[in-house]
């Protein structure tokens, strides 16, 4: 992987991983950083999924494969959250 590919999924999964802070109500207990690894694994993820399911190459926007993406980073930020949350309670 290059520089840039390494750049481009960091940036990616920012924002995916923002998505997925935003689809979550309530205020979360976990970092941005941790929020940004959860975001670059839910953009990889959410890819496979999408090529296994066959969504993941269409002309356009692939919505689908974003939605699977945001849903699966808002699955993650949730989940640390709640267990982070348990810690300190």
């Amino acid at each position: 992987m290059e520089i840039t590919g390494l750049i481009s999924a960091l940036v990616i999964g920012l924002v995916i991983g923002g998505l997925g802070r935003l689809v979550v109500p309530g205020r979360q207990q976990i970092s941005m950083v941790v929020t940004l690894l959860v975001g670059v694994a839910a953009a990889f993820v959410g890819t496979l999924v999408a090529s296994l399911l066959g969504v993941a190459n269409t002309s356009g926007i692939d919505w689908i494969e974003l939605a699977l993406q945001v849903g699966l980073a808002g699955a993650g930020v949730a989940t640390l959250s709640r267990k982070r949350s348990r810690q300190h309670a």
